[in-house]
């Protein structure tokens, strides 16, 4: 059902009708996947779906119960496994250069090990898990191989290593296939998607950044042709399915609403002065979340927060980004208490509740149950906003199935864990959370899934992450590492940041000699810099409401149409007709409001 291939060269790599049964069920059913030079592909699916399984398979680590692999020959291949082995090897240098082959430049290795935060002296068998995986990652980015297979490259990686990566995979000459479950980089890298779903493969020939829309208009044609046939579908299948297409056009609506936000915060912040911080406290009595005034924080010589000034308000969403190591967790434990600072305080508004998700899960009692740890051992009920729920439709809504509500915590993936950590996060009675990297280990569904729950949450967030499409969906400020335990707050997301900054994380420090002396100028001084909307934007922005609303009006014809119970057993051929364009409209609706969503957000960029 993907779009026609474009006619090339032989394939360097081509797996077809790739089958494979693991614990007496398929895991892979006809899957196929063709690499040919050049190539910048994606591999998406659900997690379990068999992504990381294909890709060995492709990397021939692993044999397939049936299908062929053909692999051209004299073409090199290098993989980027999940779990590295080091056995053998003294040194990450040492590990990092058996990568390399006879005509490979000797000295990459070692730069990209000093790139990724290691000097190549350390001991292998002393690594922690994020440092295994960048050594890892050097050793496969050392030579120049025909076709580079890298599963979850960015895992374990701060923000400037992150978009160093890009910058390092964008200057590949030879084919890439990623397994990833950051939105932003595989939008900035890829030009096809390979999509693994229920055994079988579909290519789309266009990057990631228009796979979704695609994904959701074959699933609307496939519940359509299921109703046709009168098929009933299960609940948790539809849910976990087709509900992602009505949760990503839910979410077009929330962006507009976290626009208006952010747009308030600036305005908010213009006319913002010191005696009205005064009145405003008195005013805002139950609605200030966080006061925090002068807060300062060093360990030793290094400085990790310097008199930082900073107010929470009660709706806010506020996001802490930095690299590894500037200090985000500590600076969470500050605004929250958990941590004295040395000067300064942090004061807790009224009636805060607060529930905390920490990226260690180290709450996740190994041997406890799914339905346990959801009830704190309460029996079968989960109360949510003052309202009982039971565990299993509450799992439900978390992707879990019903038959795993008895399932040990130590039987779940990474993902799985994740996932249930914030689910009983929400579950806990609280009007502010805490995330320390909630989307470790999501897919894309389930990342859905988790904005949806953060657009619906009534209180305030407070949200460590190194997602930057996750910042952009969901913060109305950012709260940014400058390096030397200096921080600076910014109206929107994390691309709102980078156009104010001039630059993304990290790079700014660097800088830092030569634009210390006013930090503050330059996000008033960028947008003065910025082009205009051009002739064809203006005409598409004053002119796609009134689109949209013409493709509302077919649509809601369409679903009266098929409102009616008994049409497709009288009248097939208009039931039939009533679901295309039904389909069809959906799918123009969706395009129309991404359009008209991009713009609007670009206006207000450039308009400042």
């Amino acid at each position: 059902m993907g779009q026609t291939r474009r006619a090339m060269a032989p394939p360097l790599l081509h797996l077809q009708n790739i089958a494979l049964t693991l614990g007496g069920a398929p895991l892979l059913a006809g899957a196929e996947l063709a690499v040919e030079p050049g190539d910048r592909l994606c591999l998406v699916g659900r997690n379990g779906s068999g992504k990381s399984t294909l890709l060995k398979i492709a990397a021939g680590l692993l044999e397939s119960d049936g299908g062929t692999r053909f692999f051209q020959p004299g073409a090199t291949i290098r993989y980027l496994p999940q779990e590295p082995d080091f056995a053998g090897f003294a040194t990450t240098l040492a590990y990092a250069e058996a990568g390399l082959g006879p005509t490979d430049d000797p000295h990459r290795a070692r730069y990209l090990l000093e790139r990724l935060g290691l000097t190549g002296e350390e001991d292998p068998a002393k690594l922690s898990g994020g440092e295994a995986r960048r050594a890892a990652l050097a050793r496969t980015l050392a030579p120049d191989p025909d076709i580079l297979l890298l599963d979850e490259p960015t895992n374990h990686l701060d923000l400037p290593a992150i978009e160093w990566l890009e910058e390092e995979l964008a200057a590949v000459r030879g084919a890439l296939v990623l397994i990833s479950h950051d939105r932003r980089f595989l939008q900035d890298l890829t030009r096809a998607t390979v999509w693994l779903d229920r055994g079988l493969t579909r290519r789309l020939d266009r990057g990631f950044g228009e796979f979704e829309a695609w994904r959701d208009k074959v699933l609307e044609e496939e519940e359509a042709a299921a109703h046709k046939l009168d098929r009933k579908i299960v609940a948790e299948e539809h849910w976990v399915r087709y509900g992602v297409s009505g949760r990503r056009k839910r979410n077009m609506r929330r962006m507009a609403e976290l626009g208006e936000l952010r747009r308030a915060k600036r305005e908010a912040r213009r006319v913002e002065g010191a005696v009205q911080l005064q009145v405003s406290e008195a005013q805002l009595s139950g609605k200030l979340v966080i006061d925090a005034e002068g807060l300062s924080k060093s360990f030793g010589e290094r400085a990790i927060v310097k008199n930082l000034s900073l107010r929470v308000l009660r709706g806010d969403r506020l996001g802490l980004v930095g690299a590894n190591g500037a200090g985000k967790t500590t600076l969470v434990n500050l605004l929250t208490g958990k941590l004295a600072p040395d000067a300064g305080q942090a004061k807790i508004g009224a009636n805060v509740e607060m529930a905390t998700l920490d990226q260690s899960r180290a709450a996740l009692d190994p041997a406890d149950t799914v339905a346990n740890f959801l009830t704190g051992g309460g029996g079968d009920w989960v109360e949510i906003s003052g309202k009982k729920k039971h565990v299993v439709g509450y799992m439900q809504d978390f992707l879990f199935k019903p038959e795993q509500a008895r399932t040990p915590v130590s039987r779940l993936s990474g993902g799985e864990r994740a996932r249930l950590m914030l689910a009983r996060a929400l579950a806990l009675p609280s009007n502010f959370l805490v995330l320390d990297e909630p989307t470790n280990d999501l897919d894309l569904e389930t990342l859905d899934l988790v904005e949806e729950m953060l657009a619906d949450y009534p209180g305030t967030v407070l949200v460590v992450s190194h997602d930057r499409d996750f910042l952009d969906r969901v913060a109305t400020s950012v709260l940014v590492a400058e390096g030397e335990g200096n921080w600076i707050e910014y109206a929107g997301g994390y691309s709102d940041m980078v156009a104010q900054r001039g630059a993304g994380v990290g790079a700014r420090a660097m800088e830092r000699p030569k634009t210390e002396a006013k930090p503050k100028q330059e996000p008033r001084q960028e947008p003065k810099q910025k082009r205009k909307l051009s002739f064809n934007e203006k005409h598409a922005l004053e002119n796609l409401p009134a689109e949209m609303e013409r493709l509302r009006g077919i649509r809601d014809k369409a679903q009266a149409i098929l409102a009616d119970p008994d049409l497709f057993t009288r009248e097939p051929k208009k039931f039939e007709q009533a679901s295309a364009t039904l389909a069809k409209i959906d799918a123009d609706l969706a395009a129309a409001e991404d359009r008209w969503l991009e713009l609007e957000m670009l206006r207000e960029e450039l308009e400042g």
